[in-house]
């Protein structure tokens, strides 16, 4: 079997019948479709089993998007696993675009697609990610004309909204770390598939459109910066943590700042998300030292090619996201040369 496309589902009965379609029109012979249910209470499973009869159906509890695609991935047959939204729809050739990479060179072992606003085509919503050396990520290419990044090209991590990953590598990392329940699971596995020594590319040829709606709340908020916090200290070696210390402090001001500007719901997160890590603690030791056993890339030279700029666009109004790149670049930089003096 060539692929097994996981889709996991939560209250998605408004799109999931549109993602599906969009599926099934894509898959060949060879290639199964699964949809895992994470205890949906609008009739969404019930859906799924009424109109798509092929689909491998799994209806549960609400385990989380990583722990929904552990499971649809322990079902899978497929040499290679895609990983789509529910509310998502693939343009055609998406599919064969998307495992084009992973066949032709054995080294790349994730591809993530052109993803575009559902509701405003022209405008992109992420062509992969790009991460920050403090572990900050953003979606690259977000709101520019859909027709810019039509290159391919190797990215920091890929899009938790489209992606294709080998299945044995996926194994092989121990797929999603389901400690992250939500958001930033995929920079995780793509940081520790780079640190394995494998490739992350963006396919331009892959497209696919996002219904996404930006939202932000506390609970969202706790889960980006907790699992920003577990996804360097369980995969980076100690040495390497010290070394980013001074960038890391910066960073820290940065999302401080950021949280005390969305007002008084938002304060209490940072405590709680360090409450959190050091509850973790036991879990990080243990992870920090299974990721070293693989060997794989020195973690000091990945992350000191790292990008020490942000988006602070996609964060703030104009005026401010200016302001913040005034103070906050210059500053990344210098801890950044810091960081690669000290590990020369």
């Amino acid at each position: 079997m060539r692929a097994s496309v996981i889709v996991v589902t939560y209250n998605s009965r408004s799109y999931i019948a549109a993602c599906l379609r969009s599926i099934e029109a894509e898959l060949g012979a060879d290639d199964e479709l699964i949809v895992v249910d994470n205890g949906s209470t609008d009739g969404t499973a019930a859906l799924v089993r009424a109109e798509f009869p092929s689909a491998r159906l799994v209806a549960g509890t609400n385990i989380g998007y990583a722990a929904g695609n552990n499971q649809g991935a322990q079902l899978a047959r497929g040499e290679y696993l895609v990983l789509l939204n529910p509310d998502t729809v693939v343009r055609p050739g998406t599919l064969v675009a998307l495992l084009a990479p992973l066949a032709h060179r054995i080294d790349t072992a994730l591809s993530t697609a052109r993803v575009v606003h559902m509701r405003r085509p022209a405008l992109i919503n992420t062509c992969g990610n790009t991460m920050h050396y403090t572990g900050l990520t953003y979606c690259r290419g977000a709101n520019r004309p859909a027709g810019e990044y039509a290159i391919p090209a190797e990215v920091d991590a890929v899009s938790g909204a489209a992606f294709a990953i080998r299945r044995a590598v996926f194994e092989a990392l121990g797929g999603f770390d389901e400690r992250f329940f939500m958001y930033v699971e995929d920079t995780d596995l793509s940081l520790r598939a780079r640190l394995a020594g494998y490739r992350c590319v963006y396919v331009p040829q892959a497209l696919v459109e996002h219904d996404y709606r930006p939202s932000y709340s506390p609970t969202k908020a706790f889960y980006l910066d907790r699992n920003r916090h577990l996804m360097l200290l369980k995969n980076l070696s100690r040495p390497t943590y010290l070394r980013m210390l001074p960038g890391l402090l910066l960073g820290e001001a940065v999302t401080w700042g950021f949280l005390l500007l969305r007002g008084p719901r938002f304060w209490g997160v940072k405590p709680r998300v360090y409450r959190a890590i050091w509850a973790e603690r036991a879990h990080i030791r243990a992870t920090r030292h299974q990721r070293q056993a693989l060997g794989g890339r020195p973690d000091q030279a990945l992350i000191g090619r790292l990008t020490y700029r942000l988006d602070f666009g996609q964060l703030a109004s104009r005026a401010l996201a200016r302001a913040a790149a005034v103070v906050f670049h210059p500053a990344f930089w210098a801890a950044r040369v810091l960081m690669r003096g000290r590990s020369a």
